[in-house]
Order: C-alpha cells, then sequence, then structure tokens
C-alpha cells in the first residue's frame, strides 16, 4: 500500500501518548468498561433460569432431551422478560394465556402465580410436553419439536389441517418442510407468525448451542 495511504500520526503524539496515536482516553476507557459489565449483567441475566429449565425439562421430558429447546422457546416468547405481557394477555417468560395456566393449574393444583418464573416455566413445558405426545406418533422425534412449537403458537387445531392438507397433496405430513409449504392454503391461520416463531426457536437453540 502507498505511504501516503497510511494514517500519518505526528511523532509529538506518539511520543507524549495521546489519543491522536491510538491511546484510550479516559471517557472512551469508561465507556468501555461500561460496556463490558454490562455484557456480563445481561449473561448473568440470561442464565439465571438455566437451572429451571434444566429441572422442569428433566420431569416432563427426561434426562435424554436438550433443556436448551426450552430456554430458546423462552427467548422467541418472552426475550426472557418475567414481565412480558402480550397483547392479546398471554403473560411471563413462556407467555401463557391465563385460561391456559388455570387448566394446567387443575392438574398441578402446587403450581403458584402465573407470573412467578418458576411455575411459568414448569407450566410452559408442562404443556410443550402434551404437544408432544400429541404428535406421537405419526411425526418421528426429528421432526416433531417444530409440530410442538408450532401448535404451542397457533394451537392444534391449524396444524392438524396442515397435515391433512399436506397428505391430500401427496405431500409428507409428517415433515415440517411440508407443513411450511401448505400453510399458505390453510385457512383462519396466521402462518406466517407461526412459521417465524419456530424459525425463531431453531435460530435461537443454534446460539445457545454455539461453542
Amino acid at each position: 500500500m502507498p505511504f501516503h495511504l497510511f494514517k500519518s500520526v505526528c511523532v509529538v503524539c506518539v511520543l507524549c501518548g495521546c489519543s491522536s496515536a491510538g491511546a484510550q482516553t479516559p471517557e472512551r476507557s469508561t465507556t468501555t468498561l461500561s460496556r463490558a459489565a454490562a455484557a456480563r449483567a445481561n449473561a448473568r441475566n440470561a442464565e439465571r433460569f438455566d437451572a429451571t429449565f434444566r429441572k422442569y425439562s428433566k420431569r416432563y421430558f427426561g434426562i435424554g432431551f436438550d433443556w436448551h429447546r426450552f430456554k430458546a422457546q423462552a427467548m422467541a416468547e418472552s426475550n426472557l422478560d418475567t414481565a412480558a405481557v402480550s397483547w392479546v394477555g398471554a403473560r411471563g417468560l413462556m407467555q401463557l394465556m391465563p385460561s391456559t395456566y388455570a387448566v394446567i393449574q387443575t392438574a398441578r393444583p402446587e403450581f403458584g402465580d402465573i407470573n412467578d418464573p418458576e411455575w411459568n416455566i414448569a407450566a410452559g413445558i408442562m404443556h410443550d410436553r402434551y404437544l408432544w405426545k400429541r404428535w406421537s406418533p405419526a411425526v418421528p422425534d426429528s421432526e416433531r419439536v417444530h409440530f410442538m412449537f408450532g401448535s404451542y403458537n397457533a394451537g392444534e387445531g391449524p396444524i392438524s389441517r396442515a397435515t391433512e392438507a399436506a397428505r391430500s397433496r401427496q405431500l409428507e405430513p409428517a415433515q415440517w418442510s411440508s407443513i411450511e409449504a401448505i400453510a399458505p392454503d390453510i385457512p383462519r391461520w396466521r402462518y406466517r407468525e407461526t412459521l417465524g416463531y419456530v424459525r425463531k426457536i431453531d435460530a435461537n437453540y443454534r446460539r445457545l448451542k454455539a461453542p
């Protein structure tokens, strides 16, 4: 590269160590430290529910199921915000509707308030378990996680109608790619939201599992 393309630095600046020679000013140093502290705080905040995700994943899905799936789901649902409330009234980390939570509480009366992060996570994973079983044995495990999360978002009805439509068009109904292909033709389904939701969980999961 020609010499004139390099940024020139005056000799005096090099000797005195001023900022034009590359040294950080006190203000820049403070900003860097603040950003590092914020990054550490965000990391701690993101990890504070990990033990709860592990606990209820093991309880409702067994030791072999990867609990990161449910953390990835909560990230898609609420960005791990315990105070999140959707425009339709879904609440908490797992964005449960109060009516759904009330039904779950009839089976698990020990579950406390819907806004308590532990019970919100527990109920969300318990509901996932119901949906996981709903798609067995018709859908293999490798595909079933998508059917489970798709049903969590849209309800069982739209996904069931999509599988029937896929079958009628000679598509493989047990493949999520078939559901994606047929989705625009399914009435009474905000399919873009559901497909985006499942993709977002997949992306979150890959990010959580990245080395």
